[in-house]
Order: C-alpha cells, then sequence, then structure tokens
C-alpha cells in the first residue's frame, strides 16, 4: 500500500482543489436514467498512462455488461490520500475508490465511507471469497470493514540475477550483513547495489515499519498511544539511512525519488541491482527488463535478530477497492466493486501487475503457480506484519515517513544523521500526533 494522512490544517487548505461530483456528474440517482461512475484508481504500473491502458478494457467491459459508463481518473500516489481527505472532509467524492489498505481504519473514522456489513458484503459474492489476510487490513478490528480488497501485496526483494552472476554471486542475501556485503559488490562505475523510493513518504515509512518490527520496535502500544521515540524505531530508521550515508550502496541521488516508479525503472535499466518493491513483474516486463533476469526472494532479516525482534520482512500491503458513502448511484458501484473483485477480473489485473489476486479462485491460473507468487504468499502469510490499526495510522505514516525522507535529503547533502538527532525527529513527530 502507499501513501499516508495530512494534518487537519493540511486537509483544510486542499480542499480547493477540483473534485469530482457524488455521483459522477449525473444529476438525479439510480432511476433508470443513464449512470456515470466515477472512478479514482491508484497508480500500480509504469505511469498513470499505463494503468490508463490497463485499466481501459476491463471498465469497456463492465459498461458492455451493465451499461453504466466509469469515468476513471488515475492519481499519482503523491495526491492521492490528500485528494481523498478531501474529499472525505467536503462530502463531494468519486463513486468508487482506491485506498491504500494501512489507511482503511483512518478513513473509517471519517465515516466517509460505506461500511460492507454482512447483507451488502452479500451483494459482492460474501466474505468467504477474499484472502482472510487482506480482508483483515480492511478497517479497525471488530467493525464491518468500509473497502475490500483489490490487489494483494507484499515487499520482496527483487535482484537481477545477469548482475548477480557477473559478480560471482549465486545466492540473493539472506541477511542484512550478506546484503550490505552484497550491495557493496555491486556498486561500481556502471550500477549500484540498490535502488530506493527516498523521497517517497509512502516507501519510507514501510520500510522503516518492517525494520522496526525486526528491531523489536513498535510505533504504538497496545492501547493505541503513540511510542515513536524507542530505542528500537530510532535504530530501524538509522539502519535505512545508512544505505545511503555509511554502506554507500544507494545512488545519493535516490533521495529525490518520489513518484513511485523512479527506483523500479532504474533497476529496470540496470542502473542498480537490487530493489526493496512490491509485486512488480508486470512492470518490469513492461519497462524492457529480461524476465529470465528477475529474481525475487524475501527482504533480508537481521542476524541475530535483536531481543524482541521478529522474523519480519514486509508489512501487510495491498490496495483496496472502497466506496464513497455520498455516492448517488450505491447500488451501481457496488456493481462495479463486484465486477472488480470478480475471478475473472482480478485475474486479468492482477496478472497485469503482477500483484497477487484478492480472492481465493484467482490462484487456479497458471499465472499464479510460479516461484515467484509462491514468495510473495508466503511472505504475506508468515514473514509480514500488519501496519498500526490506529485512526491516526495515516497520520503516523505522513509524520514519520516525511521525516526519514528530511532526514535522507540531509545525509546526502553531507551532514551526518545521528542516533540523537533520528530521536529528536521521533519526539518531534510524536508531539504533533498529540502524543
Amino acid at each position: 500500500m502507499r501513501l499516508s494522512r495530512i494534518g487537519t490544517a493540511v486537509v483544510a487548505s486542499t480542499l480547493a482543489v477540483g473534485l469530482a461530483a457524488c455521483g459522477g456528474g449525473d444529476d438525479g440517482g439510480s432511476s433508470g436514467e443513464d449512470v456515470t461512475l466515477t472512478y479514482w484508481a491508484s497508480n500500480q504500473g509504469t505511469s498513470l498512462e499505463n494503468d490508463e491502458e490497463v485499466l481501459a478494457p476491463q471498465l469497456e467491459k463492465f459498461t458492455e455488461e451493465t451499461g453504466i459508463e466509469v469515468d476513471l481518473e488515475v492519481v499519482p500516489w503523491s495526491d492521492l490520500l490528500n485528494r481523498i481527505l478531501a474529499a472525505t472532509a467536503s462530502g463531494e467524492g468519486p463513486d468508487v475508490l482506491n485506498i491504500g489498505n494501512t489507511w482503511s481504519a483512518s478513513l473509517q473514522a471519517t465515516g466517509a465511507l460505506t461500511p460492507f456489513d454482512d447483507e451488502t458484503m452479500q451483494t459482492i459474492g460474501g466474505a468467504d471469497r477474499f484472502l482472510a489476510g487482506s480482508l483483515s487490513a480492511t478497517g479497525a478490528p471488530d467493525q464491518p470493514p468500509t473497502a475490500v480488497p483489490l490487489y494483494s501485496l507484499a515487499y520482496g526483494l527483487y535482484y537481477n540475477k545477469a548482475l548477480f552472476a557477473e559478480a560471482g554471486i549465486t545466492e540473493p542475501p539472506a541477511t542484512w550483513s550478506e546484503f550490505i556485503e552484497v550491495g557493496k559488490k555491486l556498486t561500481n562505475d556502471r550500477h549500484w547495489g540498490l535502488s530506493i523510493e527516498g523521497g517517497s513518504v509512502t516507501e519510507n515509512i514501510h520500510h522503516v515499519f518492517t525494520f522496526s518490527q525486526q528491531q523489536g520496535g513498535e510505533f504504538f502500544d497496545e492501547s493505541g498511544e503513540p511510542t515513536f521515540d524507542t530505542p528500537e524505531n530510532v535504530a530501524a530508521i538509522k539502519q535505512y539511512i545508512d544505505l545511503v550515508q555509511t554502506d554507500g550502496i544507494v545512488n545519493p541521488s535516490n533521495a529525490e525519488y518520489s513518484d513511485g516508479t523512479q527506483a523500479l525503472q532504474d533497476f529496470a535499466s540496470g542502473k542498480s541491482a537490487m530493489l526493496m518493491w512490491q509485486a512488480a513483474a508486470g512492470s518490469l516486463a513492461e519497462l524492457g527488463m529480461n524476465p529470465d533476469d528477475i529474481g525475487v526472494a524475501p527482504v533480508p532479516v537481521l542476524d541475530p535478530l535483536p531481543s524482541g525482534g521478529k522474523d519480519v520482512t514486509s508489512m501487510v500491503a495491498g490496495i483496496n477497492l472502497a466506496v464513497f458513502d455520498n455516492s448517488e448511484h450505491k447500488e451501481e458501484a457496488l456493481q462495479f466493486v463486484e465486477f472488480m473483485t470478480s475471478t475473472e477480473t482480478q485475474t486479468e489485473l492482477n496478472k497485469t501487475y503482477g500483484s497477487l489476486p484478492s480472492v481465493e479462485e484467482a490462484y487456479s491460473d497458471e499465472a499464479f503457480q510460479t516461484p515467484a507468487v509462491e514468495t510473495f504468499r508466503d511472505i504475506l502469510s508468515n514473514r509480514a506484519a500488519p501496519m498500526p490499526a490506529v485512526a491516526e495510522e495515516s497520520q503516523f505514516e505522513t509524520l514519520i515517513g516525511t521525516a526519514v525522507k528530511n532526514m535522507l535529503a540531509e545525509a546526502v547533502s553531507g551532514r551526518p544523521i545521528t542516533e540523537q538527532a533520528i530521536s529528536e525527529q521521533l519526539a518531534a513527530a510524536q508531539q504533533q500526533l498529540g502524543g
């Protein structure tokens, strides 16, 4: 999943953003007249244009089957949450929208999304069709979910088999020390060991959360109170920043990468040999990378794990599909949700994007019976941890992800980022959250 929540002041400042009116701009309700749904999709492919090309045939098929038109807008990750929050504040948004699954509890708390209670869930085929793990990341515990899973994802370590072979490396690294050693061996005047999206709030918080789990840390306690400034969380952030400032296996220019595709493009073009990324085989092939050169393994873990550390290599990632509660065409919107989560559509879209289907039946397709898919399913099932299911989760993502982004920028400019500096940033972020 990608991105995070912003504060109330920023939400207010975004209300001027032009938003599609509820009901897709149609006048009137669902009384038999032509209906056009507005759909905000997230950027899953190599570009916004690529997503439009991927989604267009499916939307045309939906229109042929139902007579319902769909007005598609692919929203970049850098804008998506701000747009959604502005829509929830104004009461004017799309009929259907994609949300990062980690935002589910935060957006549920706004009351702007339609709850998928038992009756509503039955209209789209029932809850039993979905992967249990993916369905668990659709809202706050013990409440009806306010979204359903669309694309299931986990982070893995992509590695370039050709560059590994050229360097005499026969296996992907399994431990963090091996990872750094391999990264240094692969860093030369032709390519870097690793590429990251250091200017992306989303990517930063996802990696830092995973490393915190390995360090034995938590960002919220069991009562939901923030616990940002702990030694474990400090160590996790330093582990990430040191990839640039100490280990030297990441191009310093990566600190500015923020559009969600630049690190992917560097890896696909051979400018880097490794990439920590959500399922991306389809995107890499689209960018011209030889599929035979693409290797996938779990993200390496600390060895030995610190006291309390967990064998976690990814956060539970994914994209959910939600219906705006103010939609004037809720019945048609739910028809669209049913279509997008159907076995056929799930098979086609996830096959194209290289992500994991969110419905069990789709796994009967041979495209999802590969070693790479098995690796990601194992990570998602056994080695992934859910982001905190608290109402402040998306705000937490923005605060910490932005702090890491700023510290990476400082590190590449020549200012060393120490544990003390990280601790101060975490304390300030916690104070902003009110903790």
